[in-house]
């Protein structure tokens, strides 16, 4: 066997057009580019099935040896997902490093992973991958020779191996667990709260963490490639109306997203399960926008939120000639499109008016008769509510006609009001 390189900078990769499951060579190149590798060179072919033994075939096997030689490259990357036995025939044959785009992508969410329950969703992910791999690159172990009395050392350290692993999974899913109740709770006080739950989804590197920021406020790290954040953010602002409503920003999707990804993201994509709207970012200027698109509600389907309210977000509109920002509404004038740039910030006046709107079924109009010592009430509701009008009265009170919230109606319990049919 052979020793694996520390580096893993300068990479080959590998993109066989298959007549089935086909992935795009730019996107593994930006895969590659986020994860720190330098592409030296890039191997094409077709074929009707991957080979079973080496996923390509002989000839380009040795196409590959030489580009390797040619080169000085690290490692191969495969922008396809082979088997372990495919994984494991490659590196035996290349004495070299081999990477399928399963590990790839698991190395970008290593790589961005900050918090906690990032750290261990992305472990859980990397322990399912590794548990079918544990018996490639270990150059220290006996082989298994088979029969009674020939079995050597390396099955009982393989074997051990695996005990370690599957004891390591079950010990980071029971503290996802806790993390998935904390996250429960947190909806529930929201819930009970009446405050509107808001998911931003969506394809990688659409502009989402961009347009995060620029609706929140936030500062949270946003770049010009895929998986550039990892770890869910949620944060509170207010709508053109005062409505208040807490915003999440979850992972960004991918064409043939790993399914042990999805599994162990389940914590963090369940804020899209129990949104109560999706802001589904769409890079407008995306020429396979509508693969993406795709894409996003496929996984949305896995996960269970396909049924949630949907407001897509045609972003990035500064790339395109002659876009300017509007809002497209359906049949009844309920907003179901939007057109913006959170770059450049043009529309989101339009993107903050069409959320109230979606959001106006929950806001009520009252009229507030408030006395002079109620000054606090009335401070109250000049912060969370639409004040329409207000008209001072002879006693040195209030009477205010508003619009609020159904959310903040606490705030009225002990002010004389009447509702405004």
């Amino acid at each position: 066997m052979f020793d694996r390189p520390e580096s893993g900078e300068r990479a080959v990769l590998v993109h066989i057009n298959l007549h089935s499951g086909q992935e795009d060579l730019n996107e593994l190149k930006e895969l590659a580019s986020s994860a720190g590798a330098e592409v030296v060179h890039v191997l094409t072919g077709s074929r009707r099935n991957p080979d079973p033994k080496y996923f390509i075939g002989s000839g380009k096997l040795e196409e590959l040896k030489a580009a390797i030689e040619e080169t000085e490259a690290d490692l191969v990357l495969f922008n396809h997902v082979l088997t372990p036995s495919q994984e494991r025939n490659l590196e035996a044959a290349l004495e070299f490093r081999v990477v399928d785009r399963n590990g790839l992508i698991l190395d970008i969410f290593a790589l961005r992973a900050k918090t906690y329950d990032g750290k261990l969703q992305v472990e859980l992910a990397q322990l399912n991958h590794l548990s079918s791999r544990l018996t490639r690159g270990w150059t220290h172990l006996d082989r298994q020779k088979g029969g009674i009395g020939m079995r050597g050392t390396g099955e009982t350290q393989l074997e051990d191996d695996r005990r370690q692993v599957g004891m390591r999974i079950k010990l980071v899913q029971s503290r996802l667990e806790k993390v998935v109740k904390q996250r429960h709770q947190g909806r529930a006080r929201r819930k009970r709260a009446e405050t509107p739950n808001l998911s931003l989804v969506g394809y990688t590197n659409t502009g989402k963490s961009t347009l995060f920021n620029t609706l929140t406020g936030a500062d949270i790290y946003a770049a010009n490639q895929l998986f550039a954040t990892l770890d869910p953010t949620l944060r509170r602002f207010k709508l053109a109306n005062a409505t208040e409503v807490v915003l999440a920003d979850t992972v960004g999707f991918i064409r043939h997203l790993p399914h042990e990804l999805v599994a162990a993201f389940k914590s963090t994509l369940q804020e899209a399960t129990e949104a109560d709207l999706l802001l589904h970012v769409i890079d407008a200027s995306d020429e396979n926008r509508d693969e993406t698109i795709f894409e996003v509600n496929r996984v949305l389907k896995e996960i269970g939120a396909d049924a949630n309210p949907q407001l897509e977000i045609m972003n990035k509109i500064d790339l395109l000639d002659g876009f300017e920002p509007r809002i497209e509404r359906n049949d009844q004038g309920v907003p179901i499109r939007v057109w913006i740039s959170a770059r450049t910030g043009a529309g989101m006046d339009l993107l903050l008016q069409a959320l109230a709107d979606i959001f106006s079924a929950t806001k009520v109009k009252m009229h507030c008769h408030l006395l002079p010592a109620q000054g606090g009430v009335r401070a109250k509701l000049f912060s969370v509510a639409n004040i329409l009008q207000e008209d001072f009265t002879e006693q040195g009170g209030w009477d205010l006609r508003i619009e609020i919230d159904r959310q903040h109606l606490g705030i009225l319990k002990e002010v004389d009001v009447e509702e405004i049919v």
